[in-house]
C-alpha cells in the first residue's frame, strides 16, 4: 500500500526482455537513495505502479512486468533515459499523508492541457470513459503514483493543479501535452459504487 506522496524520481536504466520468461519484461532503475535498504521481494511503486524488485544492484533496481503491466499502464511506453516517480511501500506506524493508493492502476490518461501560473500549474487529462463516474470533484486520485485532488471534472476531462514543490519532485517536470499519465482512482469510490 502507498500514499501517493512521491519520494523521489529514478531513471530507466535499461528495458529487456527475461531470457527464462519471454513474456516477461525486465526494467533497470536507477532509484539512487531509494534503493537504500531495499530486499528483493519487496514492492516499491513506479508512476504509481506497484511493482516487485527482483534483482539489486547498488542503487539499480531490476523490476519484471507481464505483458498485462506493460499493456494496461504507461510504464510499456517508457524508454531508456525515462523518468519514473519512487515511492516505497508504507511501513506500519508510517504517516497517512496522502491518501490510500494500491498501485493497482485502473486505466491510461492523457494529458490535453498544461497552463503553468506563479504559485501552481494547471493541468488537464482525458480520463478514461469507464473511470469517469468514479472522479468527483475535491475526490482523490493518483497520476502516475501522485496524490491529487480533482479541482473540477467535466465529462471525461479533469484537472488538478500542482504547486512547484510536486513539479521539482516528480517526473512532472517532463510532462508534456499529449503525454500518458497512470490513473489510480480512489478505492473509497469503487467501493461506495460498487
Amino acid at each position: 500500500m502507498f500514499t501517493g506522496i512521491i519520494e523521489g524520481i529514478g531513471k530507466v536504466e535499461k528495458i529487456s526482455k527475461n531470457t527464462k520468461n519471454r513474456s516477461a519484461i525486465q526494467m533497470t532503475v536507477n532509484l539512487g537513495k531509494y534503493a537504500k535498504g531495499l530486499k528483493i521481494g519487496q514492492s516499491v511503486a513506479l508512476n504509481g505502479v506497484c511493482l516487485t524488485v527482483t534483482k539489486l544492484s547498488k542503487s539499480s533496481c531490476i523490476f519484471e512486468m507481464i505483458e498485462e503491466t506493460t499493456k494496461k499502464t504507461d510504464l510499456g511506453n517508457l524508454k531508456v533515459g525515462g523518468i519514473v516517480n519512487i515511492e516505497r511501500s508504507l511501513k506500519v506506524g508510517d504517516r497517512l499523508e496522502g491518501h490510500f493508493v494500491l498501485g493497482h492502476v485502473d486505466g491510461v490518461g492523457t494529458i490535453k492541457k498544461i497552463l503553468k501560473k506563479p504559485k501552481e500549474v494547471q493541468v488537464w487529462f482525458e480520463v478514461p470513459k469507464k473511470l469517469s463516474k468514479y472522479v468527483v470533484k475535491k475526490g482523490s486520485i493518483a497520476i502516475d503514483g501522485i496524490s491529487f485532488t480533482i479541482v473540477d471534472i467535466k465529462n471525461t476531462l479533469a484537472t488538478v493543479s500542482i504547486i512547484p514543490h510536486t513539479i521539482n519532485v516528480t517526473n512532472f517536470r517532463t510532462k508534456k501535452v499529449s503525454d500518458k499519465v497512470n490513473i489510480e482512482i480512489d478505492i473509497l469510490g469503487k467501493y461506495i459504487l460498487k
